[in-house]
């Protein structure tokens, strides 16, 4: 009865966190949901704020432009300078209209404020200069050089090139804000993908344990009836939890793919979320082991994630000796591998038809892995930090080694060091 509560629990264990862990996926897919909204509201404020920008400059061009051909008509009386005092007579209105349908019907009380003072002083302006230049043509040149030099036509201009500038600093203010709302929304992403990586940690790392105490009793049982019930319920609780896990990956990946489905700006980050989640459930499926193949295998751990790029032209030379790795290093370094690979594809030798080599060796308690890509490089070492970088860091510090990356003209060398326990 004992062995039998003590199964129980451990079975209720494991589908609570499995619960917990789909939790923190579904979090995580709200939270991305959340980011490509904020990005797509980003990108939706500066097509606005650009379209606001350039009627502003347009409003302001016009009656610049109108102002100068009547003052060129007032010095020289040449009917050809009233060209372009004409050009902005018929187009002042429609670029008021136009202004007006771009800052649109949410616009803030001091924007709508600011747009009836623009009409209103470009009004002026143009009323204005309509009098000079009438005063010109019947023959008043005095009267109308008096009112040329007078300050309404003045003041009023310098009044509407002020009210342009504020319009463009409320459109440049916004426009920061969405940039903001954006950053906040990605660096909350970050984190709590951490958090679900430690939870298919922890996953892992139980689901390892409990094949162990299955062997230790089978050595106890001596293969006896009851051993044989209690080892077909261990298997079974292993392979549900194996086929819960990968139906987790499934859903997530679904999930994530519908995302990018009616948004196709979306796509590049979805396909990047998509490539580390398949990276996550390939290292799954390598502490589950093959008929063939053992478990947590580097061999193929490193075959398995180079496989879906690999061919004739695609060349890699993998060489080392057979090497388990302990539950809790699969899924780090095959985040790890998984980056590497796709910026070989990408970028490195695989971009330009060069060769991929992968060694290792095991030599005083550390495990010592060679990436090496021999290629031309042009680029050099990336001037800063993305998201793989910090992936690399990250899972540096949960191997508790190191990884050392270095660019030179003739590659990429990536050396991966892991101690490992006695």
């Amino acid at each position: 009865m004992f062995g039998l509560g003590s199964r129980n629990s451990a079975r209720w264990s494991n589908f609570a966190l499995l619960g917990i862990i789909g939790f923190a996926m579904i979090a995580g897919m709200l939270l991305v949901f959340e980011t490509i909204a904020a990005e797509r509201a980003e990108r939706e404020q500066v097509r606005a704020t650009n379209e606001v920008l350039t009627e502003l400059r347009n409003v302001g061009n016009v009656a610049l432009n109108a102002e100068t051909g009547q003052r060129g008509y007032l010095i020289t009386l040449d009917r050809r300078y009233l060209e372009p005092y004409e050009t902005g007579r018929q187009q002042y209105q429609q670029a008021l209209d136009r202004l007006r349908r771009a800052v649109g019907p949410d616009a803030s009380a001091r924007q709508l404020q600011l747009l009836d003072r623009i009409e209103n002083l470009t009004l002026i302006k143009f009323s204005e200069m309509d009098e000079s230049v009438a005063l010109l043509r019947d023959g008043e040149l005095l009267d109308a050089r008096t009112k040329l030099l007078s300050d309404e036509g003045q003041e009023a201009m310098v009044r509407l090139r002020h009210a342009i500038r504020e319009m463009e600093q409320i459109e440049g203010n916004s426009l920061d804000r969405a940039g903001a709302e954006t950053a906040r929304a990605e660096g909350r992403v970050l984190p709590l993908l951490s958090v679900v990586m430690a939870l298919l940690l922890v996953s892992l790392f139980l689901g390892y344990h409990l094949v162990i105490q299955t062997a230790r009793a089978e050595a106890r049982a001596e293969q006896s009836t009851a051993l044989a019930e209690a080892r077909d319920r261990a298997d079974l609780l292993a392979h549900e939890l194996n086929h819960r896990v990968k139906n987790l990956f499934a859903v997530i990946l679904a999930i994530v793919s519908m995302s990018a489905r009616d948004e196709p700006e979306a796509k590049p980050m979805i396909e990047r979320i998509s490539n580390r989640i398949r990276a996550l459930l390939t290292a799954h499926e390598v502490t589950q082991g093959t008929e063939d193949q053992p478990p947590a295998s580097l061999r193929n751990l490193v075959e398995t994630t180079l496989a879906p790029y690999r061919s004739e032209t695609l060349r890699a030379e993998v060489d080392g000796p057979e090497t388990l790795l302990p539950s809790k290093h699969i899924t780090p370094l095959g985040l790890v591998l998984h980056e590497l690979t796709t910026n070989a594809v990408k970028y490195g030798a695989w971009a330009s038809g060069g060769m991929l080599a992968v060694r290792w060796e095991v030599a005083r308690q550390k495990l010592n892995i060679s990436w090496k890509e021999t290629c031309e490089m042009s680029d050099g070492e990336p001037e800063r930090q993305g998201f793989g970088s910090m992936l690399m860091n990250s899972a540096a510090r949960q191997l508790g080694g190191t990884i050392d990356r270095s660019f030179t003209a003739g590659g990429v060398a990536v050396l991966i060091v892991i101690p490992l326990e006695e």
